[in-house]
């Protein structure tokens, strides 16, 4: 069903942009929540700030996705970064599900979230049922998502779109990946068994195109695909897709120095399952690696 009203924050990022071509596409009009002084016709004010969205704004919406937030991977995590990483999330989660309650409509709300909930876990398979793991990202997530709570007590549907590792040519951390593999140097990082949870950029807006059809799916859904796989095994499949070699291995320590306290969540384990999403009705077009390394890499 299409024909929908969806107001989308990090409507400019690399998801949020993809999603509102996507919508836009299907026939849905696409309301972009901006941090400026709105200067197109579909463009509309918000702050993630208490009371940093007015309630009008969203009177005649039928959802809303929100996704915009500091970027977990564009800096070292000085304490003041994390702080940042931390308060993006949590204020403008709290101030756009305070907007949606003050309204008094049951608006279809689906709030970014990522599978950094269930910390380095090895070879367990995880599912939405899986209990939060430690560390950092663990943290904030949790927080993220009680940062909901205004809008789910006022009875609206909310889902929390917990992302994996998004497959894109043009941004996110695949971006890197296959800049490395064209030039021969996508092999493991650290060992290369810690699992990688991927879905790639079509499946990924696809995925929250579906949350905004069903309004009852509700509480975590992971936004992975149904094949994760080791990240040696990932680097691999990428660099077969584009003829190169994929075995110079980055050592644990030199990730460490470059990255920080951010390497330690790039060589940790997470073997994530959509189980939600696809007992909810939803199908992969790209459903495993091989397929997903050659779209990547088309």
């Amino acid at each position: 069903m299409t024909g929908r009203r969806v107001a989308v924050t990090g409507a400019s990022g690399f998801i949020g942009g993809a999603l509102a071509a996507y919508l836009t596409d299907r026939g849905d009009e696409v309301i972009r929540l901006v941090r400026r002084a709105p200067t197109r016709p579909l463009e509309r004010l918000w702050a993630p700030a208490p009371g940093g969205v007015d309630p009008t704004v969203l009177e005649d919406v039928d959802a809303v996705v929100h996704l915009a937030a500091a970027g977990v991977g564009d800096h070292r995590w000085t304490p003041a970064y994390k702080d940042l990483v931390l308060r993006s999330r949590v204020e403008g989660t709290r101030a756009v599900a305070e907007a949606i309650a003050r309204t008094g409509r049951p608006i279809r709300f689906v709030c970014g979230s990522a599978i950094g909930y269930y910390g380095d876990r090895d070879e367990e398979i995880l599912t939405e049922r899986s209990d939060p793991g430690t560390g950092f990202l663990a943290e904030v997530v949790r927080a993220w998502e009680g940062a909901a709570e205004a809008a789910h007590a006022a009875g609206a549907p909310v889902a929390f779109a917990r992302h994996g590792l998004v497959m894109g040519p043009k941004g996110g951390a695949f971006a890197k990946v296959l800049r490395l593999g064209r030039l021969g140097l996508g092999g493991p990082m650290g060992d290369g068994r810690q699992y990688w949870s991927w879905i790639t950029l079509t499946d990924s807006v696809r995925a929250l195109g579906h949350l905004i059809d069903r309004p009852d799916v509700v509480g975590a859904v992971n936004i992975v695909g149904p094949d994760p796989r080791p990240q040696r095994v990932v680097a691999r499949e990428i660099g077969r897709a584009l003829h190169r070699p994929a075995v110079l291995p980055a050592p644990a320590i030199a990730l460490r120095v470059a990255l920080g306290e951010f390497a330690d969540d790039i060589l940790g384990s997470q073997r994530v399952m959509p189980f939600v999403l696809t007992g909810s009705g939803f199908t992969f077009e790209h459903s495993t690696l091989v397929d997903a390394a050659a779209w990547l890499t088309r």
